[in-house]
């Protein structure tokens, strides 16, 4: 289930309150800043600190390719 529009136009971090990489495909929110994945489950993003998962340098890297290749853009512009 893919995520509304405007909820996305509004998403932040919670830690860092910049803008995130919605893969829709993984039910992810990322934030290539602080290499950290939110997940979103049933419909839902889980954006506790504590919930969040820090990914390593290889993760990092296939995520950041992954959205410039299907042209991802941040779910706002700081």
């Amino acid at each position: 289930m893919a995520l509304d529009p405007k909820l996305l136009a509004i998403l932040a971090c919670p830690e860092d309150k910049g803008p995130l990489l919605y893969l829709e495909d993984e039910d992810i929110l990322y934030n290539p800043r602080l290499a950290r994945v939110y997940r979103v489950q049933d419909g839902i993003p889980v954006m506790l600190i504590e919930e969040a998962e820090t990914v390593d340098a290889g993760e990092d890297a296939r995520i950041t390719a992954k959205a410039q290749a299907e042209g991802i853009q941040p779910t706002f512009a700081e």
